[in-house]
């Protein structure tokens, strides 16, 4: 493994501001992830599991504590250094597909490409490439309201792994699908996962899914355990 790890957390907590009192969510999340694993984080819902991700994906920060990527603190990045980040090098899955219902789903997944200042051409041939990759070949032309549920989180995948990040971070990816269908999603990402050699957190309930995973974790009342 690379003697460098591509995250790592420590003492990591987050607090917000409640009613009466403050309410801690994280508490002293101590974490290193190596270049190319798959982990999983299981825990209930409000364990604190999309707090993590969101601080680990630079959409929140935490309350205390230090979050180095690939080598460098997150702490005091822009506005615009931290969107940047998010372009090119993380890469988000949530549980909703948040596909644009306008474009057709080669235009979905060709968007992070564009928007991070690829040539169109060349942004829609990685588009093709990449959803040929997740078995969507045959539904590139296709509205993407006319895509199955299943479909569309491929094609949400495929719009995470389009610009080959460092990492994709996935929040309850199979949480709207049926338990066939969440199989398929979770041996999509084990494939991706081992064919790409990108890292990938999973953050899930599902216990079937964190098992084809390579490491599997849990959150339990903000504080991180091996599972």
């Amino acid at each position: 493994m690379n003697s460098e790890p591509l995250y790592l957390l420590s003492g990591v907590g987050k607090e917000y501001d409640g009613p009466t009192e403050r309410l801690q969510v994280l508490s002293k999340i101590d974490l290193r992830i190596e270049p190319g694993e798959s982990v999983a984080v299981l825990g209930a819902s409000g364990s604190g599991k999309t707090t993590l991700l969101h601080i680990m994906g630079t959409l929140d920060a935490p309350s205390s504590g230090e979050v180095r990527f690939a080598g460098r603190p997150l702490a005091g990045l822009s506005v615009r250094a931290r969107a940047e980040l998010r372009n090119r090098e993380i890469g988000f899955v949530f549980q909703f597909h948040h596909l644009l219902a306008e474009f057709s789903t080669l235009e979905n997944v060709a968007m992070p490409g564009i928007i991070g200042g690829m040539d169109k051409s060349e942004a829609m041939a990685r588009a093709r490439e990449t959803l040929e990759l997740v078995g969507l070949g045959h539904r590139l032309e296709h509205r993407v309201t006319t895509l199955s549920g299943g479909e569309r989180q491929r094609a949400a995948i495929a719009r995470a792994v389009l610009l080959r990040p460092k990492v994709v971070l996935a929040d309850e990816p199979t949480g709207n699908l049926d338990e066939k269908t969440g199989r398929a999603v979770g041996e999509l990402l084990v494939s991706l996962n081992r064919n790409l050699g990108m890292t990938f957190v999973v953050v899930t309930h599902n216990v079937e899914l964190a098992s084809v995973l390579g490491r599997r974790l849990e959150l339990r009342s903000g504080e991180l355990y091996a599972h």
